[in-house]
């Protein structure tokens, strides 16, 4: 049994809040917990507490809710300093653990950061980065703001200026100062892909603190293939995620508009996704009309909980990322890899590394629905592309192998 008392921190808890980074962090507690590792999951919630108390409980009482904000996102800084200075240093003290592991910082502040250094000195510090908000202003997308929402390829004080009128190029100068120096108390950073390693070394971090670990997945047997009636071809489509600009889910639309009416009549794309109430109006009513004018080939399921996903799978014959951001590890990749699904992404960023092109998937030109709308042709008209695929797909990193690296590797 390891010695090691972790202490896992992240910024949702899944079940209140289903992203792929609340999911990873939670899945690595519990495998250390079931190994008998003594280990805490901290995880920030926005809604209230019982009494107005800085933590509660739930489940088996070593979650622990941390009911938080943030103040100041610019420069992610907590709202309320007491939660910091006096209720998380207490936590710290009474709990002692020996690796502090953070998978964000967002909603809560880097000062959690500082106040461990501070409380804990000999403390290893660990943080997953899952994004590029240190980096980027712009919600950690490396978008330009703007309708055309062009990729950024680096940062500059400058250059992020014009992208914020209302912040200047000291401004941001002080902003990558003042988070660099926090992230020079961090021990160890871990990525999920290679593509974010590269993006943060260009920034400045040494590549001798990053370590690339996949976010492990639980263990299961490929799903069999989807039964097919005579004549039928693979042509049941399925979107996974968010439902935002950033996602992409109008380029999808988009393309699916674009493909001949005989590839339609052989096609269908569910998409199972949340969120597009909260979009801005003219997103939301460009969506509603390609959903309208798409109504007998598209189908809007709405949310979906973590543990659907293989249900969902088995109806499914192809998995499509369409973002139009850099992504970094996409949890529905290794999700579709797990249960043996292929998968066709944009061209950049995370998508281009784990989807191997023309071996596991395929990769179209970012933002082009046309060059999507002809893949999309393409593997319709030909059955030997599915079956390929499936062949070359590698099970993805387990749980329990995920955990054994952090161990054996990061947290020493």
């Amino acid at each position: 049994m390891s010695k090691e008392k972790i202490l896992i921190i992240s910024h949702g808890h899944p079940d209140l809040s289903k992203g792929g980074a609340e999911v990873a962090a939670y899945n690595l507690y519990q495998e250390y917990k079931n190994r008998g590792i003594d280990c805490l999951f901290l995880a920030r919630t926005d809604r209230p507490a019982h009494g107005g108390s800085t933590f509660s409980t739930r489940n088996d009482g070593n979650e622990i809710l941390f009911h938080t904000h943030m103040g100041d996102f610019f420069l992610f800084q907590n709202g309320y300093k007491k939660h910091v200075w006096q209720d998380f240093k207490s936590l710290l003290e009474q709990y002692q653990p020996t690796v502090v592991h953070f998978h964000h910082y967002i909603h809560m502040g880097l000062e959690l950061i500082k106040q461990v250094k501070k409380s804990l000195p000999e403390t290893r510090i660990v943080l997953t980065l899952h994004e590029y908000l240190a980096i980027c202003a712009n919600n950690g997308q490396m978008v330009k703001p703007g309708n055309q929402m062009k990729l950024c390829y680096k940062s500059t004080p400058s250059d992020c200026a014009t992208c914020f009128p209302d912040k200047s190029a000291s401004d941001f100068f002080l902003r990558e100062k003042y988070i660099k120096s926090v992230f020079e108390l961090v021990d160890h950073f871990v990525s999920p892909s290679h593509f974010l390693i590269e993006r943060y070394k260009e920034w400045g971090i040494p590549e001798s603190k990053m370590t690339m670990i996949e976010n492990g997945q639980p263990q299961v047997e490929f799903l069999p293939p989807r039964p097919l009636t005579k004549g039928e071809p693979r042509g049941k489509f399925a979107f996974f995620g968010q439902i935002n600009p950033f996602k992409g889910i109008d380029v999808l639309l988009e393309a699916f508009k674009a493909l001949p009416e005989e590839i339609r009549e052989q096609v269908h794309l569910d998409i199972h996704g949340a969120n597009l109430e909260h979009q801005a109006d003219d997103f939301k009513d460009k969506v509603a009309t390609l959903l309208e004018e798409l109504e007998d080939t598209v189908t809007m399921h709405g949310s979906y909980e973590s543990h659907e996903m293989g249900q969902l799978l088995a109806q499914t014959d192809w998995v499509i990322i369409p973002s139009v951001w850099w992504e970094n590890s996409p949890m529905v990749i290794q999700e579709a890899y797990k249960h043996g699904r292929p998968l066709i992404g944009s061209d950049i960023g995370g998508m281009a590394e784990k989807i191997i092109d023309g071996e596991t998937g395929i990769l179209f030109r970012a933002r082009n629905h046309i060059d999507l709308a002809k893949k999309i042709e393409d593997i319709v008209e030909d059955s030997f592309f599915w079956e390929y695929f499936v062949e070359n797909i590698k099970k993805p990193l387990t749980i329990r192998e995920c955990a054994d690296v952090h161990l054996k590797k990061v947290y020493l």
